[in-house]
């Protein structure tokens, strides 16, 4: 199945339906000589805007990648679902606006049956068309599409919203319209800034889903030779473009060639299963020199006794630059990265005097 393709495929799917809908309101209105019911038709022309806005926003996504922009165009889908969500908030502000407004000065509907099969009509297909595109946004994870599907099921929770105050207006005299147009604003409101959060954190970065991780931790590890894997790093340029960098423990014995070819194997799988153009990095783990080997153990022993440390990994030690180095991985209790370097340092320093000792601080960008 082609991801864009049905993105776009679907969103014509919500112009033809928002047209059809306005020409039979049109029509209707036309021949009953009601202007409100004309003036409607027009409204949900406007409502087809989220659709275009998604088709747009889609076939820019697929321009290819230029000097400029070497990760290609894939993040403009998250700019079209923020466009989105920015009109659903701006229609809920509005609707609250004015329902604040009938709350102190109500006014009494009049409702003929022409308008109420509309309204019936209405509510009928902007739920089945709703329902529709929020579920295709989920399977094809679009925010775009997703938002664009919750725009038609509030309208038509809206409208449904009306219908239901004019009948207790009509039937006991008590007008809701206000009170529940209110209340359901605030719902939207609600709704347009969760919206907004998904394609906004997507353009910010956010940790790398727990399953994901997990996923990938998984295959990495099953490779013969892969001892261990870390420092797991993603970027998403678009739903369809992810660069990431890992890095995974080798034995010391082992030669470039069988790294290079390991590496490879690595990044082509990652590629194939998820997507992911992934750089794979080398720790090497001491197991042919004893005075590295003991070396290595202490250093790991001492700085894992810490409970605030979770990971200690890619240690090096090298004679010829005297020098020391290893990765450590803390919790999020630890706020000050220079006072935690500072006092392993001076537990570490005494095991290699005269020696450098560098500790690396890495943070875990995962769920």
């Amino acid at each position: 199945m082609n991801r864009s393709r049905e993105i776009i495929r679907t969103s014509w799917i919500g112009i033809a339906t928002n047209v059809l809908l306005a020409a039979f309101k049109a029509a209707v209105g036309i021949l009953s000589g009601a202007v409100a019911i004309v003036m409607d038709a027009v409204n949900n022309l406007s409502d087809a805007l989220s659709s275009v806005i998604t088709i747009v926003g889609t076939k820019l996504s697929q321009r290819p990648a230029d000097r400029k922009h070497p990760f290609g165009f894939g993040r403009i889908e998250y700019f079209s679902a923020i466009i989105i969500a920015v009109i659903v908030l701006s229609a809920g502000i509005t609707s609250f606006i004015e329902s604040v407004k009938k709350i102190f000065a109500p006014t009494e509907p009049e409702y003929t049956t022409t308008t109420l099969i509309i309204i019936v009509v209405a509510i009928v297909v902007k739920l089945l068309l709703g329902q529709y595109v929020k579920r295709k946004g989920e399977q094809l994870k679009s925010d775009a599409l997703i938002a664009s599907g919750s725009d038609a099921l509030f309208d038509a929770i809206i409208t449904l919203a009306t219908l239901l105050s004019a009948a207790v207006m009509l039937l006991w005299g008590f007008s809701l319209d206000g009170i529940l147009g209110a209340l359901i604003s605030l719902l939207i409101v609600k709704a347009g800034i969760d919206m907004l959060a998904s394609p906004v954190n997507e353009l910010l970065g956010t940790s790398i889903p727990a399953q994901l991780t997990s996923e990938i931790r998984k295959e990495v590890s099953s490779f013969d030779g892969v001892h261990g894997v870390f420092d797991l790093i993603l970027h998403n340029y678009g739903p369809d473009v992810k660069i990431g960098s890992l890095h995974i423990n080798v034995l010391d014995t082992m030669s470039a060639h069988d790294i290079h070819r390991l590496t490879r194997k690595i990044s082509t799988t990652m590629f194939e299963r998820h997507g992911i153009i992934m750089t794979v990095g080398v720790y090497a783990i001491a197991t042919g020199d004893s005075r590295r080997f003991d070396l290595q153990t202490q250093v790991m022993q001492t700085l894992a006794a810490h409970k605030e440390i979770v990971q200690v990994h890619g240690f090096l030690y090298s004679e010829t630059d005297r020098m020391l180095s290893v990765d450590v991985v803390p919790d999020t209790s630890v706020h000050d990265d220079a006072a935690l370097v500072g006092q392993l340092t001076s537990e570490i320093q005494p095991l290699v005097p005269g020696s450098e000792v560098v500790i690396v601080v890495d943070h875990n960008y995962c769920e």
